[in-house]
């Protein structure tokens, strides 16, 4: 046994020492390859972030593509190909040009900077929540969706989806023009990014009248009707209430009442008295001082009017219904109307013409006809196309024609098409897509002619000061950030310190933001961008200090990983990384994760991280975005052992059975380059998108899952998936029905029986729920998602008290690998008086998972408090956002009678993580502290992020009354 063990040590060390020579090979010609560019650097002024559609986007957390780790470069820079380097010989690589590489191929820090933030961002957040509330209170109900669209732009820093869709919807539901009902409906529609589904169509509708391009054309205020079903399948019917009939049934009897228009040589003959009683000035023109109301037949062959055009006036002036007519003779009844004023026919020729807008082909073509014509209604439908149809068509020149001007956004005034509403959705849109573009910079321009209020004027100009400092145009960027300052934006500070220090005044940008530390209560930012102005120790304890005061800023940890870097400290280095990306997974970090482990010669590892990388942002340059990730995922992959699609299976189930997420991600990523089409990995990519907080790449993985799925009931699961994680609960439910009816199947009965539990059970729905999940588990798939099943049903059978039947779930789970069940399985334990037992279970979760801060919180409760304390703060350094431990300490604190520090605790994670149940539980801190204004604040706060949550009301009812006594 041990010669057999022996001789396979020996050919593992003999293939390892193979791999290390050829690892050796490719590093030392990447360090070459590096090591000529850094050469020609010096002298010469670094570049900042490449100018690609990358840099700082709007979620740094998910969506940003800029590469912040500058290294040496020149304009006519060359990285080796998988070609070259097969070319290359051995005998060429010079081991000391290697080794001297090192220092100058990693980020350097002398050249790293956080991004300023594009955002409103408050000095005091619970304040101006706080604030924001009350303002909601005071404000009219017809008025209110701009202070919803207000909250919208204060809470965008807390990067939550959820809260930020609930705002949009909030604003929807109050908005009572058509124009911002139009615009609010395809802001939602884009938040899903409907666009990106294959066979969608600008106009389709989910069902609810929040969404429903029809019902936004109508004006009116309906707060209580905007989440009913709307009426779309039944308005191909509508066309009739304009009217359709033979118009030979028209023809008077009535000699004297006749007047013949003529056009050319062809007369309409139309009743005198039914034309005059269109207007005022037909009247005049046919019963006053004219001369026409003497004659008999009139010309009117140049008003430019054609005959069918005539003939479509006499119908309507018969009937005061409009035909069916074809858009060209619709668009001459508008002309007519709008030229004798004939305000009942202009109405009905706008709505008819505003319901024919079907595509965006029709909307780019009567755009214009409508704004020369003043068709508001018209004007709107060609809008909500356009819109509807972002990103797609942000760059055709018509649609640029039609906003990014001046005389574009006056145009759209006249009929009152121009709103800070509309220019705030388009410039989100456009930063998103490319934030250095000259569009970006020509809609925020337009943004600002729109601002009226404070915190318009501030937001206008601290985004356009942004898009203007990655620009480089710094003294107009600085121009831009100082009127932020003006609007009562504290934190375009940062800006205007940037902008100074890109031109060569530190000690000015370091005075000011020394000042705004002094003047309030320190932040982690504040330290963060004074870090950028210091020098010597003082930099790095700055660095330390935003991470103390806010350990959710990634940049100090980046920060110090480099200097470790640069200090030949690696190891350390990727240690330091570990700790942001073990709870905040972003693009940048995973790189320079990824550039520590090609420096280790870990192959696999860097392979790893940039697989992650690449779903996150399948389109991101490295090497400041020099070279294509996935092109040096194809390099790297020249010097690991690859895997067969059995391999990949394996690694999947062990790296998900490890909770470890990141590697997952990798390894569906390499599944997925082999077999692109295949919908249930996209699927399960997106699962474990979600479980990392990054919604908006499971999102776009979901869209993806959908596009490849390839049937009808696939497709209908996927589509339920998007509808059930945008908050559209029942029409997720109906495509899940849908699904089922069509073909039973796993996922189909899982997405209902999610649907459904997602909700207060009662013992009859529970019951459902189990016959739904059980169900499943009959049908085909795999041991990943039956052992997610059989996880849900021991929960569900947990609530009913039934043990027995969850203990056996839970191990059942266990027995396929789905590592999590552990922690439901120490639930049953808990709930039978085990606390030992359960203790256990928690403990074999933490020996097993690489993502821990869960487990040690949940194994906090079964444990004494000394115990549990060490647990809890061992969850709060792994994952600092996880609430539940502040919460925790802070009534330790209060039951032993230390209140200002049960206050602390829960302060200092507020200042980053303003929660909701923190701040509730602050609240009522502070009302047993009689200090009913403070609790009143912090209850106000909760009640912006929450207006419906029910303890928060109760104590918001209390301190209020308490609060107006002590006044």
């Amino acid at each position: 046994m041990s010669t057999s063990t022996d001789n396979e040590s020996e050919g593992k060390q003999q293939s390892c020492e193979e791999r290390n020579i050829s690892k050796s090979r490719f590093v030392s010609l990447i360090r070459q390859c590096s090591l000529e560019l850094s050469h020609t650097m010096r002298g010469f002024k670094l570049k900042d972030r490449c100018k690609t559609t990358q840099v700082h986007a709007y979620n740094p957390s998910e969506t940003s593509t800029s590469n912040p780790f500058p290294i040496a470069a020149t304009s006519k820079l060359h990285y080796p190909t998988i070609n070259s380097i097969l070319a290359e010989s051995p005998d060429s690589v010079s081991l000391s040009t290697a080794e001297s590489f090192l220092p100058y191929g990693l980020p350097r820090t002398d050249f790293f900077e956080p991004p300023v933030e594009l955002c409103l961002k408050s000095v005091d957040f619970v304040e101006s929540l706080a604030e924001l509330y009350r303002k909601v209170q005071m404000t009219q109900d017809f008025n209110k969706y701009l202070v919803h669209l207000e909250q919208y732009a204060l809470l965008y820093s807390l990067g939550d989806p959820k809260l930020l869709r609930r705002c949009l919807r909030s604003a929807r539901q109050h908005a009572v023009d058509v124009h911002s009902k139009v615009v609010l409906s395809a802001w939602l529609r884009f938040e899903r990014r409907e666009d990106e589904l294959v066979g969608s169509s600008a106009l389709d509708c989910i069902g609810r009248v929040l969404e429903c391009p029809k019902a936004a054309l109508i004006h009116g205020y309906d707060p209580n009707s905007v989440f009913d079903h709307c009426e779309c399948h039944g308005a191909a019917n509508e066309i009739s209430d304009f009217g359709t009939s033979d118009g030979n049934n028209f023809l008077s009897s009535e000699k004297g009442g006749i007047v013949y228009f003529c056009v050319g040589n062809e007369e309409v003959n139309c009743i005198r008295g039914k034309i005059a009683a269109l207007s005022g000035p037909l009247k005049s023109m046919l019963y006053g001082d004219f001369i026409e109301s003497d004659k008999e037949r009139i010309d009117f062959t140049h008003i430019g009017i054609s005959v069918d055009g005539m003939r479509a006036v006499d119908f309507f002036s018969r009937t005061r219904r409009l035909g069916s007519y074809p858009p060209h003779i619709l668009l001459e009844l508008l002309s007519f109307a709008n030229r004798f004023c004939c305000e009942e026919m202009k109405s009905a020729s706008d709505c008819y013409l505003a319901s024919l807008v079907s595509d965006i082909d029709e909307a780019l073509v009567l755009i214009d006809y409508a704004l020369e014509e003043r068709a508001h209604l018209l004007v709107a439908s060609c809008l909500q196309l356009m819109l509807r149809e972002l990103p797609g068509y942000l760059y055709n020149p018509k649609v640029l024609n039609t906003f990014c001007s001046s005389e574009a956004r006056e145009r759209l005034a006249t009929v009152g098409q121009a709103s800070f509403l509309l220019y705030y959705f388009l410039s989100q849109v456009a930063i998103e897509d490319n934030m250095m573009s000259k569009v970006t910079v020509m809609l925020l321009e337009r943004l600002k002619d729109c601002a009226s209020e404070r915190w318009q004027k501030a937001l206008a100009s601290h985004q356009l000061g942004c898009v203007l400092l990655e620009r480089k145009d710094y003294k107009e960027a600085q121009h831009s950030f100082e009127m932020a300052i003006e609007a009562g934006h504290v934190y375009s500070v940062v800006g205007v310190a940037r902008t100074k220090f890109k031109q060569g005044q530190r000690f000015l940008a370091f005075e000011l933001i020394n000042g705004i530390i002094s003047e309030y209560t320190p932040t982690g930012w504040m330290y963060q961008e004074r870090s950028l102005y210091s020098l010597g120790k003082q930099k790095i304890l700055d660095v330390n200090d935003a991470t103390r005061l806010d350990p959710t800023l990634s940049f100090p940890y980046k920060y110090r990983a480099i200097v470790m870097v640069e200090e030949s400290k690696i190891e350390a280095a990727i240690v330091e990384i570990n700790r942001i990306v073990g709870f905040k997974v972003s693009s940048d970090c995973l790189e320079l994760r990824a550039w520590c482990f090609i420096a280790l010669e870990d192959y696999q590892s860097a392979i790893r991280d940039i697989q992650a990388l690449l779903t996150l942002e399948p389109n991101y340059m490295m090497f400041c975005g020099k070279m294509r990730a996935d092109h040096l995922v194809e390099l790297l992959s020249l010097h690991v052992q690859p895997w067969s699609p059995a391999d990949c299976w394996m690694q999947l189930y062990n790296r998900w059975s490890s909770v470890d997420d990141i590697g997952s991600l990798a390894v569906i990523h390499q599944m997925l380059i082999n077999d692109p089409g295949r919908s249930i990995l996209r699927f399960r990519q997106s699962l474990l998108l979600l479980r990392l907080n990054c919604q908006k790449a499971a999102m776009r993985s979901l869209r993806l899952a959908r596009n490849h799925s390839t049937s009808t009931y696939e497709r209908l699961v996927y589509e339920g998936w998007i509808l059930y994680d945008t908050g559209h609960r029942e029409e997720a439910l109906a495509k899940a029905e849908e699904s089922i009816s069509l073909q039973r199947s796993f996922e189909a009965f899982f997405l209902k029986a999610y649907a459904l539990a997602d909700t207060t059970l009662d013992s009859e729905s529970s019951t459902y729920v189990i016959q739904l999940l059980e169900e499943a588990l009959k049908c085909p798939s795999d041991g990943l998602r039956k052992g997610q099943a059989l996880n849900n049903l021991g929960s569900i059978y947990v609530d009913c008290n039934k043990l027995d039947l969850a203990a056996d779930c839970y191990v059942s789970a266990l027995e396929i690998k789905h590592t999590r069940a552990h922690q439901g399985l120490a639930r049953v334990y808990h709930l039978k008086n085990d606390r030992k037992s359960a203790y256990e279970e928690m403990t074999n979760l933490i020996d097993k998972a690489q993502n821990k801060a869960s487990a040690y919180e949940k194994r906090s409760e079964y444990c004494d408090r000394d115990m549990a304390n060490s647990d809890l703060g061992m969850a709060t350094a792994l994952d600092p956002l996880r609430t539940y431990p502040y919460r925790y300490r802070a009534a330790v604190l209060m039951d032993d009678q230390r209140e200002t520090e049960a206050v602390e605790e829960l302060t200092r994670a507020i200042s980053f993580k303003p929660d909701l149940q923190m701040l509730n539980l602050r609240a009522a801190f502070h009302e047993s502290m009689t200090d009913f204004s403070r609790a009143l604040q912090d209850s106000e706060a909760a009640l912006c992020l929450d207006p419906n949550h029910k303890d928060t009301l109760d104590l918001y009812s209390r301190t209020r009354i308490q609060a107006l006594k002590n006044t």
